[in-house]
């Protein structure tokens, strides 16, 4: 079960991000009109089911408390977009100074890569790229880990044959 949700996790994502594209891009729609839209469709979800559990007689407590994240998830949350940020900064201060030439060519070449990029397509489809590549990336390496297994286990399986077997096969 605990493999499914892993290879669940980009394609949700994945998902998301091509109706966030969808309604941004081609509805020339603002995040803001997202925002509310996506709000209006879980507002009526919810009366709706609740009508639903109402005419079958299923009760459904909706305790407000469970929603709320707890002090140590917010501190991680918080600690993590500091650490990211502070990362950032850090590289781009070591490349300005310009002790490490390396590193001042390498973000140089990346801000004009996505400079000339930026000129050709509009941002939003560079996230959207850079979603589904990440997207591609997370089902990889999670189809990797299982399918890394799996062999290991056909192969125990079928025996010490099971090489010659592979080899029948082929001829």
């Amino acid at each position: 079960m605990e493999c499914r949700s892993e290879m669940g996790r980009p394609v949700i994502v994945l998902i998301c991000g091509t109706l966030v594209y969808y309604h941004c891009a081609y509805r020339d729609a603002s995040l803001v009109s997202l925002l509310s839209d996506v709000l209006i469709v879980l507002l009526c979800s919810l009366a709706i089911l609740g009508l639903l559990f109402r005419q079958i007689n299923i009760s459904v407590p909706v305790d407000p408390l469970e929603w709320q994240i707890s002090q140590d998830t917010a501190n991680s949350i918080v600690a993590c977009l500091a650490n990211t940020i502070g990362a950032a900064e850090s590289v781009l201060r070591v490349a300005a100074t310009g002790h490490d030439k390396r590193l001042f060519l390498k973000v140089v070449l990346c801000l004009y890569v996505l400079s000339a990029l930026g000129r050709v397509v509009s941002g939003l489809t560079v996230a959207y790229a850079g979603l589904c590549l990440l997207c591609l990336y997370m089902l990889g390496e999670n189809s990797q880990s299982v399918s890394a297994p799996l062999s290991r286990f056909r192969r125990r399986s079928n025996g010490p044959n099971a090489e010659n077997a592979v080899e029948d096969d082929a001829i």
